[in-house]
């Protein structure tokens, strides 16, 4: 009789320092309580998240695969060996959703390459959440990562996509390494033309949540504080 697949369990978490259970499906819990072996991008914030979520549950007894940007390529496939024999395995995000904007995406390739059932949880995901309270093409809507660091290569990026959006009707979406985002706000409300929209969403689903769209322009009189604040950036020229 053939040997049944153990599920890869997608699992989201919180996008910072909130109880886990005011943004997170009881389904998620219920997923870790009965899953032992887990993909995580740092050991020591996912046995804390685990722990939050879960406090009942043995530390010891967790069997941890490290996915980040040390990881060897030819390392993944072996992260999914234990579904193989019938194990089931979550693949844990450093904050929101796996898959998303997150090298976790790798390792879902290679469960579909293998046939084995992916099942994606319900949680917050900071770049549709960002979209959600925009105002801005929900439609249609590009993300694009992090912009050029290089302050004449970040310009020419920032006026690319401007036209992009603008041509497309497409809003576009991008992030920024939290200590550099006062100077991204800057350079979008400097380089954009006065009439472009752009929505700062900082600290989602936080209690110093801050969302708010408005034209280039108007941040101009009112910039706010961004330091080290976990920003999504997005922009709409009509």
């Amino acid at each position: 009789m053939k040997n049944l697949l153990g599920k890869l369990y997608l699992i989201p978490t919180t996008l910072g320092d909130t109880n886990p259970l005011e943004v997170l499906p009881i389904s998620v819990k219920q997923t870790i309580e009965k899953t032992n072996t887990f993909i995580v991008e740092n050991e020591k914030t996912a046995r804390r998240f685990i722990k939050s979520i879960c406090p009942e549950k043995s530390q010891p007894s967790l069997k941890l695969f490290l996915l980040n940007k040390h990881t060897n390529e030819v390392e993944l496939p072996t992260f999914l060996e234990p579904c193989t024999n019938g194990v089931d395995v979550g693949l844990l995000s450093e904050a929101g959703c796996p898959g998303i904007a997150d090298p976790g995406a790798d390792v879902v390739k290679i469960a579909h390459e293998k046939n084995i059932k992916v099942v994606p949880l319900v949680g917050p995901s900071s770049i549709l959440l960002a979209i959600m309270s925009s105002g801005m093409n929900g439609q249609s809507f590009a993300f694009n990562g992090y912009l050029p660091i290089d302050k004449g290569e970040r310009k020419n990026e920032i006026k690319r996509l401007e036209r992009l959006s603008f041509e497309n009707n497409q809003s576009q979406v991008f992030i920024e390494t939290p200590y550099r985002n006062n100077n991204m706000l800057e350079d979008l409300a400097s380089y954009l033309e006065n009439n472009t929209n752009i929505c700062v969403a900082c600290d989602i689903t936080l209690s110093s949540e801050f969302i708010k769209t408005q034209s280039a322009n108007s941040w101009k009189k009112n910039m706010v504080d961004l330091h080290k604040r976990p920003t999504i950036f997005i922009i709409h020229k009509n």
